[in-house]
């Protein structure tokens, strides 16, 4: 199961390349052939990159939504909204598309987060002031989120 570690600093150029971490690029072999797939975060103002295959998966539980249903339409409109495909250069680097550059608020700090089975690429900045916690009581999410999860497991 792919599951990506680690947060990594780069420098965006002035096209928007941006190059892939080696730390990265060890955790998936055979899978930087097939591409990625850039979109617009959901609930923040960054980007997430998917490998091809984890898209794929991605999509086919998409698929499987009621296209005559007008809340799914909209929700798969607006979740497909500025996707790109994205492929590696010799060099090692990736471009990001200017659209979603300006979307995201990318400067030349950037960081890719890794979240699982993709990566966020945030700013800098704005990835500094989102794991922040002073301004959230973490432990407090922590148990309303996982809290339940653990004892489910014991019973």
């Amino acid at each position: 199961m792919l599951n990506f570690i680690g947060v990594h600093e780069c420098k965006a150029d002035d096209k928007g390349r941006i190059m892939f971490p080696s730390a990265l690029r060890k955790q998936m072999p055979g899978i930087m052939d097939q591409g990625f797939v850039v979109k617009r975060s959901v609930f923040d103002r960054c980007l997430e990159l998917f490998p091809m295959s984890e898209w794929n998966k991605e999509m086919a539980r998409i698929d499987k939504l009621n296209r005559f249903v007008k809340k799914n339409i909209e929700f798969i409109r607006k979740f497909t909204a500025g996707v790109k495909t994205l492929e590696l250069d010799a060099s090692g680097r990736f471009l990001i598309p200017k659209d979603l550059m300006n979307y995201a608020q990318l400067q030349k700090e950037v960081v890719l987060a890794a979240m699982g089975t993709r990566i966020e690429i945030w700013d800098k900045e704005k990835y500094e002031a989102a794991v922040d916690d002073s301004n959230d009581d973490f432990g407090a999410l922590a148990e309303e989120v996982m809290g339940g999860i653990l004892s489910e497991e014991t019973t």
